[in-house]
């Protein structure tokens, strides 16, 4: 078979089985099969697969189709247009995050922001996208999992930004050496009932999607660390979700009442990002 063919019918495999963006999975596998890269492919697209690169091909599909995620299959996940390093270690970073991250960019460049802590930072992906965008920025880069910290550190390697990236192993804010301009966090909210429900934790952590009962046990505990974490005019940017953001802003302007509170709706128009901004009280 051609490598056209084989293509093809892949997508209407994954497109049969409820596989979204079937028509990019399959050709991000096919390239992972053959080690090749989008132009390649695409220029060889007459050319003969052997039995070896076929039965290769087969089995990735298969475990795409038995719901493994393509990034633990491929081992890789592009975020903010930066290649990262994925395994079952860590979560897979979600595009809905990039904006996250687009909004720390947008107020460190409006503000005198030096210092960054970044909190459950899994594979590294927003504190390396926050180092290369933002060269001057001294980030700390926390985590409760000494396994997500050494795919973190393969990350921060990767991306030459090691030496500006400290990672920290502890409990959100605690193992933090000093006070912050900015606390960055896209921690757990995902119910324990929609897990449950859903299998979401089947491939990716349970730590890591695990948010309790209402989604937002992680969330809390992190606002109550912050006040001794955060400069007097520092601020915080949360990812949340769908649902979330009254609970979530009516009990941060509850314990910060002179802060300043701002929500920011993703692509699809669901509040996805919750900004908090210390003023003087």
């Amino acid at each position: 078979m051609t490598l056209k063919q084989v293509l093809g019918r892949a997508r209407e495999v994954l497109a049969r089985n409820n596989i979204e963006e079937a028509h990019l999975e399959a050709e991000v596998l096919l390239r992972h099969a053959l080690e090749i890269d989008r132009a390649e492919l695409y220029a060889g697209l007459d050319r003969e697969l052997n039995s070896l690169q076929e039965e290769k091909f087969r089995a990735l599909l298969q475990r795409r189709l038995r719901g493994e995620p393509t990034a633990y299959i491929t081992g890789h996940r592009e975020f903010y247009g930066l290649d990262f390093y994925i395994d079952r270690r860590v979560l897979i970073p979600r595009p809905e995050t990039e904006l996250l991250v687009a909004q720390a960019i947008e107020l460190a460049q409006a503000r005198a922001i030096t210092a960054v802590a970044d909190v459950g930072t899994g594979c590294g992906a927003i504190a390396v996208t926050l180092a290369r965008h933002l060269p001057l920025l001294q980030i700390y880069a926390s985590d409760v999992s000494a396994d997500a910290l050494e795919v973190a550190n393969i990350n921060c390697r990767k991306h030459e930004v090691a030496d500006r990236i400290r990672l920290l192993r502890g409990d959100m804010l605690e193992p933090l050496p000093e006070p912050v301009d900015l606390i960055i966090a896209n921690l757990p909210y995902v119910t324990s009932r929609e897990i449950s429900r859903t299998g979401l934790a089947d491939f990716e952590p349970h730590v890591s999607l695990d948010g309790g009962i209402d989604g937002l046990d992680k969330i809390r505990r992190l606002c109550e660390q912050a006040a001794g974490k955060l400069d007097p005019q520092g601020g915080i940017l949360l990812e949340i979700g769908q649902g979330q953001h009254r609970m979530v802003t009516d009990w941060l302007q509850r314990r910060f009442p002179s802060a300043s509170l701002e929500t920011i709706p993703d692509l699809q128009g669901i509040e996805r990002v919750i900004s908090l901004r210390l003023t003087p009280g």
